[in-house]
């Protein structure tokens, strides 16, 4: 459980209150589900949490259903060491679909992703393309790194070094350093900083945030690149869905190199791409975000059947 003293953090686990916990092979899964309606599933990345879409959540749940899961290891789930959970990518996936069958939600979805999520959640989709019926991207991927787009460095030595998992695990570097760049227009508040790294307070709480890094696949043979590449491959099946995607192009990661593959792979997709916004682009542009998703939803109603 978190605790806090911190008014922002407080004010989204009051939000939390009516949180629910999932039991997923013996731990806890905890997720948000609040209003009624279409559903609107929100998959965050690391090394945020629900946190991350707890101003989206207000703006929807009087007019939909929204669901924002905490990935096994983040935000208020079990943080279980690897002899419990396996840290990968099928692991997420697999997550995600067990809670959206056990919550009954099979269709007219929407999917929010960012950063991670946009390959758990498009991983999913892959899995069920007709269960989809609009998707939001928010600096995410959901198809190999770009042949234009150089690995950073920072990430390659969380990734594959000894220091890397020292400063993440032992000083919270990733998600402390992230909270502090993520943001270039809005700059985050000491508090809204600690509020990202709450979840994060142990060397055992950080484990998730350690295996996100080191589960990236780059290429054949890493552990969820065939996951990966066929994901990619069933993109096509979307190319109908209304796709609304919001950018933050001073993200260090998530850069021009994917949003252009973004829009090549969906030319149909609304753009909107923000220049003076980071990783974080909630956080950054939720002012003028929240009101483009509000319109995309209501400008593309989800059909029902008759009858």
């Amino acid at each position: 459980m978190i605790r806090s003293l911190n008014p922002t953090l407080d004010a989204f686990l009051l939000l939390n209150h009516r949180g629910q916990n999932f039991d997923r092979d013996g731990l806890r899964l905890h997720y948000l589900d609040e209003g009624a309606g279409e559903p609107v599933v929100m998959i965050h990345g690391n090394p945020t949490w629900s946190f991350y879409y707890r101003n989206l959540v207000e703006a929807l749940k009087g007019s939909y259903r929204t669901i924002v899961p905490d990935h096994i290891g983040c935000g208020m789930s079990d943080k279980p060491d690897d002899s419990k959970y396996a840290y990968t990518l099928k692991s997420r996936v697999d997550d995600l679909e067990a809670l959206l069958d056990h919550l009954e939600v099979d269709r007219g979805i929407t999917l929010v992703v960012h950063d991670w999520g946009g390959m758990i959640g498009m991983a999913y989709a892959a899995r069920h393309p007709e269960r989809i019926a609009r998707l939001v991207i928010l600096n995410t991927a959901a198809f190999p790194l770009p042949a234009s787009k150089p690995f950073p460095w920072p990430l390659w030595v969380c990734r594959n070094t000894r220091l890397g998992a020292w400063l993440v695990r032992g000083h919270n570097a990733f998600a402390a350093i992230a909270a502090r760049v993520g943001c270039k227009r809005r700059p985050m508040s000491k508090e809204l900083r600690d509020a990202y790294t709450a979840p994060y307070d142990s060397w055992a709480n950080r484990i998730a945030t350690l295996r996100f890094v080191q589960d990236i696949p780059l290429g054949p043979g890493d552990r969820g690149y065939d996951i990966v590449a066929e994901t990619a491959e069933k993109l096509p099946l979307f190319a109908d869905v209304p796709m609304l995607i919001a950018w933050g192009l001073k993200d260090f990661v998530f850069d021009r190199h994917f949003l252009d593959e973004w829009t090549r792979r969906f030319p149909k997709a609304e753009v909107h791409p923000f220049a003076d916004c980071g990783h974080y682009v909630l956080e950054d542009a939720g002012d003028r975000i929240i009101p483009l998703v509000e319109r995309f939803l209501a400008a593309h109603p989800v059909l029902r059947e008759v009858g």
